[in-house]
């Protein structure tokens, strides 16, 4: 069943809400804690290599009921996970015909995961400690707010619309990755030269040189970035900068550095840590931490393009509504 989600088409999904991502269950704290020596490859690296999976029903930025609590016990984990699980059960016929018509998918297609991560926190932001995205700028601000407009209007052309609609990108394949309703797991493959990361979600492929080569030119702008990486002991560290200003991940410039760090803390776990730094968007730098649990592959091509209608229907159903406003 974690498969069948790879063939649905972004745009059918841009009015779902995708809140309580989730994450497969995460080994206990204590586990995680425990020092681990990954295995080699046969280049002497640490050995990150196979598919991963990181869904969780853990949200991003600590829900503003929890406000102040770090960390759920256990009986309030397994509470808030049958909520959610609950809640978000598309096979449900409650609410009336919109309700049923906005669970048009049902639950069969979605993989968003069952469990909290493994340190119960209830936010996968660890920093700032109030478990929010910090503050935006004026700049930033305009941002998000001059996208969401656009995204009310009658379209002009697929530019009005979102790049998921549009097949382009996928906010939660990143850089940075992000736990989804479907479509969480990604592929390493390492050589001493390269680490290449595959995501399912959108199927694009993000080549990692680790040879010490300079970032490419800051008029190169790119949908995933221009991401270099090196190994801090156990620990692959991959920087990324220049992004475009169409991705705009959580009201981001251009500008934004990421930072990403690889540690697999157990033969089953891989941590996954980012820092996002883009003193023009956020009042300051914000940390997140999303534990992956490995699985057996193959992952299966997300095929956005074939038989996405839906960029026509809209567009189709906007010059009907001028015609129409206009009297013809």
């Amino acid at each position: 069943m974690r498969y069948r989600a790879a063939i649905l088409c972004a745009c059918s999904m841009a009015g779902a809400t995708f809140t309580f991502a989730q994450t497969p269950a995460a080994k206990p704290a204590a586990a995680i804690a425990k020092k681990y020596v990954p295995p080699r490859t046969a280049g002497g690296q640490p050995d990150l290599e196979g598919f991963w999976s990181n869904a969780t029903i853990t949200p991003l930025e600590r829900p503003d009921d929890v406000n102040g609590k770090a960390t759920l016990t256990a009986e309030e984990a397994a509470a808030y996970e049958k909520m959610v699980n609950a809640r978000e059960n598309r096979d449900r016929r409650d609410g009336g015909s919109a309700a049923d018509v906005g669970r048009a998918y049902n639950e069969a297609w979605y993989d968003r995961g069952t469990k909290v991560i493994g340190t119960h926190r209830t936010s996968l932001i660890v920093d700032p400690p109030d478990g929010k995205i910090p503050a935006l700028s004026a700049a930033a601000q305009k941002r998000v707010d001059v996208a969401a407009e656009r995204r009310t209007r009658v379209p002009n052309g697929p530019e009005d619309r979102t790049l998921q609609e549009r097949c382009l990108n996928w906010v939660t394949a990143g850089p940075p990755m992000l736990p989804s309703a479907y479509n969480n797991i990604y592929q390493i493959v390492q050589t001493k030269e390269f680490v290449a990361i595959v995501n399912e979600m959108v199927h694009d492929t993000r080549i990692i040189p680790m040879d010490g080569r300079p970032h490419a030119s800051p008029g190169i702008r790119q949908w995933l970035g221009d991401s270099r990486g090196h190994w801090e002991g156990d620990t692959l560290v991959v920087e990324t900068t220049n992004f475009t200003d169409k991705t705009a991940f959580r009201g981001a410039s251009a500008n934004m550095r990421l930072t990403e760090r690889f540690t697999r803390t157990a033969p089953d776990v891989l941590t996954y840590t980012f820092t996002v730094d883009d003193p023009s968007a956020f009042a300051r730098p914000w940390t997140a931490q999303i534990p992956s649990e490995k699985i057996e592959g193959p992952i299966f091509e997300y095929a956005c393009h074939e038989g996405n209608y839906g960029m026509v229907g809209i567009l189709s159903g906007a010059r009907e509504a001028e015609k129409k406003a206009g009297g013809q």
